[in-house]
């Protein structure tokens, strides 16, 4: 499985570009904690969390990621026997039952890590397919498949993670090709399984997609996060307040701005212009991925790329789109500036996957 990489076919402009990413999130995590009791000591945290991670990808880069589809179904039944342990021993912690706790106080969030299965299982399973485009059968035990570990997840409750399981099917599917027939039905079907299951959410979820929609009818309850999110954003003006210096995130208004709204305490803090940075580093690092999916040297790794990133385009979509009042608030955290161990080092995870096609698209 494992392989000696060639140092000089790694993607070193992509390692820039999320090292970069990393370092913003470091200080923005330390500026919106610094004066905290619990979360003081979450900027040197997450440096270890980065570290740990960037070893682990750089481990997954010199395994062959053939040797890995291969193994993707075991891969797979373990994350699905993870998931159901999660409901039965997990954590609880703000109203959902996400994680398992390890030695030395460690918090895996089972969800973040199962993604990558789903990406190597989507891309092993299309990548077998020798029609030209996807017949019913295969697009059903596809979707059956991916759709087994989101409703685990969504049992926790934890939807927003759950519907991050949804673009790394659709870009497989639509890259595989379907027939315009299918994608009609699948419209029609979601037109008749949305209000169903909304009717079907925790009271709480509930709350969060309607405040979005007017989060003036609940400033003290539901709407009082994107409230303040929104006054973060605006107040950062051009420029931003400077370091320590935003009053939404230093006098606590802004809830968990290390977190889940780590982009309007940064928006508030550095302004437009540094928004613009982040938002450009982002646009590098998704280009540098689709870059790698084009040289794949097959269609197993092209799959791959593009799941990781329609993935990680997703998450910022949501996330920053969260943090201005375009989209529902959900816990989907912001990739590589969050602060949290389980979805850096997923997120490394998959970056290793890509850098693994990458140093291997000149092999026969």
């Amino acid at each position: 499985m494992f392989e000696r990489g060639n140092l000089k076919d790694f993607d070193w402009a992509m390692l820039l570009v999320i090292l970069l990413i990393c370092v913003i999130g470091v200080v923005q995590i330390f500026s919106a904690t610094h004066e905290t009791v619990l979360w003081q000591g979450s900027w040197w945290k997450q440096v270890v969390y980065i570290i740990a991670g960037l070893v682990l990808m750089f481990v997954v880069t010199h395994m062959d990621y053939h040797a890995l589809m291969q193994r993707v179904y075991p891969m797979y039944i373990a994350s699905v026997v993870l998931l159901f342990v999660v409901l039965v021993i997990g954590k609880r912690a703000f109203g959902s039952t996400r994680w398992i706790v390890l030695p030395a106080g460690v918090h895996l969030q089972v969800s973040e890590f199962a993604k990558i299965a789903v990406v190597l299982l989507v891309a092993r399973f299309l990548s077998e397919i020798r029609t030209e485009i996807l017949e019913t059968r295969d697009l059903l035990k596809l979707a059956g498949m991916v759709l087994v570990p989101m409703a685990l997840i969504a049992k926790e409750p934890d939807l927003g993670t759950a519907l991050t399981y949804l673009p790394i099917l659709g870009i497989g599917i639509f890259l595989a090709g379907m027939h315009w027939k299918y994608w009609v039905t699948i419209a029609l079907v979601a037109l008749v399984v949305v209000p169903i299951g909304f009717s079907h959410l925790e009271p709480y979820q509930k709350g969060r997609i309607v405040t979005f929609l007017d989060p003036e009818r609940d400033p003290r309850g539901d709407g009082y996060q994107l409230i303040q999110s929104k006054i973060a954003v605006g107040a950062g003006g051009t420029w931003g307040k400077g370091v320590t210096k935003g009053t939404q995130t230093q006098l606590r208004f802004l809830p968990v701005p290390h977190t889940d709204f780590i982009f309007s305490a940064f928006a508030e803090e550095h302004g437009f212009i540094g928004v613009m940075f982040v938002l450009v580093l982002y646009f590098v690092l998704l280009m540098q991925v689709v870059q790698d999916a084009q040289t794949s040297p097959d269609r197993a790794g092209m799959y791959i790329c593009m799941g990781v990133g329609a993935l990680l385009l997703f998450h910022i979509l949501v996330n920053v789109g969260m943090v201005v009042g375009r989209m529902p608030v959900t816990g989907i955290p912001l990739p590589l500036m969050s602060y949290g161990g389980s979805s850096i080092w997923s997120t490394f995870l998959m970056l290793g996957l890509v850098n693994s096609v990458r140093v291997r698209r000149f092999v026969n």
